[in-house]
């Protein structure tokens, strides 16, 4: 593992952490608009702001070190061929037409780094443009020719590391396609993940970070659902064990209730073999261990996910915190991101201070729990698990 990068657990001590600061994109939100772009409310964009900000402040506290994504977008954009790769990204939809295509190329092509990574996030509006052509004479002034990203937020699900390789994941639904784009951007240009080795596509079958969990040195498991598909975790085993970068994938299957579309809104590991799990959907989780058979694929047998987790780990039995005291608080607690805790160390993770109960369930069971407001940061539904994606952990010692 290298000192500039690399994750091999959910708990080793975190390093380094890239962020998005929420911007102008989430004042694009509208009640027209925030349904197709996967939010279930309107945020309050300045308090949202401080939010975010007290929760970086959280992880500076603990010695970690915070990437902004949009300052990296930034400084990838000085690349020249970076900035002809973005502005292609963004004007492919085929909703433009060709007059107005060419239009909004030399436009953004005409921007600087700033200007551009701004435009790439925030979106770009009829009535900030003077195309003409039928297209833009069609559309109403308030209609957007390239869409904002307010998911930008979300940093855990565009990219995972998985040990010293970078997974540029596959986003599923339309509105978040652009933000994969603009990481592989990060990526591919920025001086900071030069020469990084890259273990998944973007252009590949659909793998969203929040479904991925770094149980443990060598072993995986990726949630199969809404955004996840099962080639998507076929074909994620098939890189990583080509790379010895695992042992064992666990393809788990998650029932699509509300709220819970990725893994890690059900399930996040506070300890080495501690899981906070969502005990309303607990009992019926299953995995299916995947391992290398030569060039094949093995899979096995469905288990109890958290015996399969087991097995794979090689230790006896996962410790199990339920999230809430009954199945109603555990309902309300993990639709308020209770699940979705973020580990700093072994034993000690961020949580959102409104899922009261589940936090005084983990201090019950000797996992410290530093406490961040999330009142508007969860408008779209992710906690600080969510919020965040790990660049850098340092191995758990012993």
């Amino acid at each position: 593992m290298t000192e500039a990068y690399g994750v091999d657990s959910e708990v080793g001590p975190l390093r380094t952490v890239m962020l998005h600061r929420p911007g102008k994109e989430l004042r694009r939100l509208t009640p027209r608009n925030n349904d197709k772009l996967l939010f279930d409310g309107i945020p309050w964009v300045g308090r949202a702001q401080d939010e975010h900000d007290a929760f970086a402040q959280a992880l500076r506290d603990r010695d970690v070190e915070v990437l902004y994504l949009g300052t990296l977008l930034t400084e990838a954009l000085a690349d020249p061929e970076a900035r002809a790769t973005a502005v292609a990204g963004a004007i492919e939809d085929l909703r433009l037409g060709d007059t107005l295509r060419d239009y909004l190329r030399t436009a953004l092509t005409a921007l600087d780094p700033a200007e551009l990574a701004e435009a790439l996030m925030a979106g770009v509006r009829n009535d900030e443009v003077r195309a003409g052509g039928l297209v833009t004479s069609l559309l109403a002034h308030e209609d957007f020719l390239i869409d904002p990203l307010p998911n930008l937020l979300f940093t855990r699900d565009s990219s995972v590391w998985i040990r010293d390789s970078v997974a540029v994941t596959s986003l599923a639904m339309p509105a978040r396609v652009r933000e994969s784009q603009l990481t592989a951007l990060i990526y591919r240009f920025h001086p900071r993940f030069a020469g990084a080795d890259k273990v998944y596509d973007h252009q590949l079958e659909h793998v969203e970070g929040g479904d991925v969990l770094a149980l443990g040195p060598g072993v995986l498991a990726v949630g199969v659902g809404e955004r996840t598909t099962p080639a998507g975790v076929e074909r994620l085993a098939q890189r990583v064990f080509a790379k010895d970068l695992a042992h064992t994938v666990l393809a788990v299957p998650i029932a699509q209730q509300r709220a819970t579309m990725h893994l890690d809104t059900v399930c996040t590991m506070v300890d080495v073999d501690t899981v906070l799990i969502y005990p309303n959907m607990a009992e019926e989780m299953r995995a299916l261990a995947v391992t290398a058979d030569g060039d094949q694929l093995h899979v096995a047998e469905p288990e109890p996910f958290l015996v399969a987790a087991a097995k794979a780990l090689g230790i006896d039995t996962l410790r199990r915190i339920d999230t809430g005291l009954d199945p109603v608080t555990a309902e309300r607690e993990q639709w308020d991101d209770g699940n979705n805790t973020l580990a700093l160390a072994p034993r000690v993770c961020i949580a959102y201070e409104r899922t009261v109960e589940t936090n005084a369930r983990l201090e019950e069971s000797g996992i410290e729990v530093i406490r961040i407001s999330g009142s508007e940061l969860g408008s779209g539904r992710g906690g600080p698990r969510c919020m965040s994606c790990p660049v850098l952990r340092a191995p758990i010692a012993g």
